[in-house]
């Protein structure tokens, strides 16, 4: 897939340390800017203050407020979904280790595949961090994790969201109802 910042460019290998991704065992990603480590229960915290934000959880949760056993339960769902298939659900951090950017995962889309959802603590949003962990995760799953395609499903009214997806090269293949009215459903290009 191509991407628009750095097209063309080639990708180099990029060293995680421990003190950026303290507990996480395996299947870290790391971009120039970010580092993505698959959640662990030292980060409940950290995921529920991010997820129970109004400004996130409008779209992600159709904006249900999640309580803390949801999130225990997020976190465990990953952490096996991440040791029997190589996919779950990454904590978005800054380069230093430190900086909680959002949340990114892959997770069933019914029983159509794989979908590439995130979110981004508010302060963080216009920076391009939506669209290069996004894409970090795309291409782990097309890459690594060999999957044909990669899906996403946007609410109609969540632009920004639109805008991340047309940025992976991804396409509109249906538009389905839901809680908060028609959402687009997207894949990878082939």
């Amino acid at each position: 897939m191509a991407s628009g910042q750095g097209q063309g460019r080639r990708k180099r290998a990029v060293a995680v340390s421990r003190r950026q991704c303290p507990a996480a065992p395996g299947h870290v990603l790391a971009t120039e800017r970010l580092v993505l480590c698959p959640v662990t229960t030292d980060d409940h915290a950290a995921l529920l203050a991010l997820w129970t934000m109004p400004e996130v959880r409008r779209f992600l949760f159709d904006g249900a407020i999640l309580s803390a056993a949801e999130i225990t339960t997020a976190i465990q769902d990953s952490a096996r979904d991440f040791a029997a298939a190589g996919y779950g659900l990454w904590l978005i951090r800054g380069r230093d280790g430190t900086d909680l950017v959002g949340a990114v995962g892959l997770r069933p889309l019914e029983n159509l595949g794989l979908e590439v959802y995130y979110s981004l603590a508010p302060g963080r949003w216009g920076n391009g961090f939506a669209t290069e962990a996004a894409r970090a995760v795309v291409e782990y799953g097309l890459g690594p994790l060999g999957l044909p395609t990669v899906l996403a499903e946007v609410d109609e009214g969540n632009a920004a969201s639109v805008a991340v997806i047309r940025r992976l090269g991804m396409i509109p293949v249906e538009v389905v109802p839901g809680l908060l009215g028609p959402m687009t459903r997207y894949r990878t290009a082939s």
